[in-house]
């Protein structure tokens, strides 16, 4: 699920924080994704290793100047590197960060929709969490194997900001897994 909206008044509903296994299960996520961007991150001190002993070799070996020449390329190399390692680690820091926000409650709604034009391509529709007036608190875009249907239920949610709906009438949504995630998040790429 993606964030879409959040509406302020929201911040005034009843909320609690997050678990210390809720909290866990988001940090093997984390983990994992850091497993992965090991290897961009040997790239990065590869790369830059390379430059310097370029740079270094061309200062000390006077018929060589043409090496500052090739320097830039594995330089090059190092910036790609680093930016496919922040890339690879953004999301599953943003989803730690807002570990430490709060759970919201409300007692009111649960709104599906299908997608519309703005959505992405391989979205399955919305799911709203609705205060009593039926006014959004917040949507996210949802992603799996079966379309959403329009359709309102009244329903007791727990929401957070970044994450959606975690639990409808005390029911989990799947937000997160309900049993432990193994200690580098192994097979939770699949999952929907």
């Amino acid at each position: 699920m993606r964030f879409r909206q959040f509406d302020r008044r929201a911040r005034m509903l009843a909320q609690r924080s997050w678990t210390e296994r809720e909290r866990r299960i988001v940090g093997r996520g984390l983990n994992g994704r850091a497993a992965i961007a090991i290897e961009p991150v040997i790239g990065v001190l590869f790369f830059t290793f390379l430059t310097w002993g370029i740079v270094w070799r061309s200062q000390h070996v006077a018929s060589d100047a043409t090496l500052y020449k090739i320097a830039p390329i594995f330089g090059l190399g190092a910036v790609a590197f680093a930016i496919y390692a922040i890339a690879v680690m953004v999301a599953p820091i943003t989803a730690f960060l807002q570990t430490f926000k709060p759970i919201y409650k409300v007692d009111g709604y649960v709104r599906y929709r299908e997608p519309d034009e703005y959505s992405e391509d391989d979205a399955v529709g919305y799911m709203a969490a609705l205060f009593h007036d039926q006014t959004p608190a917040g949507e996210w875009e949802c992603f799996g194997s079966k379309r959403l249907p329009n359709r309102t239920i009244p329903a007791l949610v727990e929401f957070s900001e970044y994450g959606g709906i975690h639990t409808i009438d005390g029911h989990p949504t799947g937000l997160l897994p309900d049993a432990d995630l193994p200690t580098l998040a192994i097979g939770i790429a699949p999952r929907h």
